[in-house]
């Protein structure tokens, strides 16, 4: 009785790499452009209005941060 084996070798696809990176660059390009709109936003507010929802000027990089990263 005969066998035949067929092996396919997966192998590097630079034009699967190539996607995924483009794919990865836009994704973080999106995400600071998200950063950026939620800091103007914020920035935008009186100091009564960020006291208002319970933040402090100081904190805004760290909630635009929190906010556009760690969805």
């Amino acid at each position: 009785m005969a066998y035949v084996a067929s092996n396919r070798v997966s192998g590097f696809h630079f034009g699967d790499f190539f996607a995924a990176a483009v794919a990865g660059a836009k994704a973080m390009i999106a995400r600071r452009a998200e950063y950026n709109r939620i800091a103007a936003e914020l920035e935008a507010l009186s100091d009564r209005d960020l006291s208002d929802i319970g933040i402090a000027r100081i904190q805004i990089s760290d909630i635009a941060r929190q906010a556009a990263y760690l969805k």
